[in-house]
């Protein structure tokens, strides 16, 4: 391969994974969560981690997005190794590269919808003009929620507090968006309706998308399926 289809193939991936390791504990009481992994995800694609409980699957979702730090290997996400990152650094890499979803919606009650979409901004420093709400407003219509900005989370369904964390973890325009387990509290139905907006996220923002998952049936929204035994890619 030339160095410029090297270069090529680089730039393609949203996050790559070389040797990763993450053990916890000493001695008869050590737990390998991760035994040599090795993983590239492209850009633009939704992916899904499954497997069942203990596989190792939300630790390596921690250590794609710089949550924990692996005991041994290298991250590298839009072209950064995380371990070359100290604390402080690591915390700016996130918030403007890494967007999250999680299984618990946690917006904040007494914010609108709007207001919680536009609060990593806020929290990041950065100015919200009329420009960043419009953003907000596309993201939200494209979600589904855009005639619920004006609602507080208890006014709001389950799938539309989901969305309108999707549309936050969005809204920064993150290189990668992970989503951990974004459909537990969720009927069949409205389950349904938010995986279908993670993979438009991916198709029509172009956003990289990468969930973890233990259901067969949401990660069969995914474009790629990653499956996880015992600390390994099986």
């Amino acid at each position: 391969m030339t160095s410029t289809a090297r270069r090529a193939t680089r730039e393609a991936l949203a996050v790559s994974a070389r040797d990763l390791t993450k053990t916890y504990g000493r001695g008869d009481a050590q737990v390998h969560a991760l035994r040599g992994i090795d993983l590239d995800l492209v850009r633009g694609r939704f992916t899904a981690i499954m497997g069942p409980s203990g596989s190792g699957k939300s630790t390596l979702m921690h250590c794609l997005a710089g949550l924990d730090q692996a005991s041994g290997g290298t991250v590298t996400v839009a072209g950064t190794e995380l371990g070359s990152l100290d604390d402080d650094a690591l915390t700016v890499f996130r918030r403007e590269h890494v967007g999250f979803v999680f299984q618990a919606f946690n917006l904040l009650p007494m914010l609108t919808a709007l207001q919680n979409i536009l609060l990593p901004l806020e929290l990041g420093g950065r100015r919200v003009d009329e420009e960043t709400r419009e953003r907000a407003h596309a993201l939200a219509e494209t979600l589904g929620v855009a005639d619920r900005l004006d609602h507080r989370p208890a006014e709001l369904s389950g799938g539309q507090q989901q969305r309108v964390a999707i549309a936050r973890a969005l809204v920064t325009g993150p290189d990668l968006l992970f989503a951990d387990e974004p459909t537990g509290n969720l009927d069949s139905a409205t389950s349904a309706e938010v995986l279908e907006h993670l993979r438009r996220s991916a198709r029509e923002l172009g956003r990289t998308v990468v969930m973890v998952t233990h259901d067969r049936d949401a990660a069969a929204y995914a474009d790629d399926v990653v499956t996880m035994r015992d600390g390994r890619i099986a």
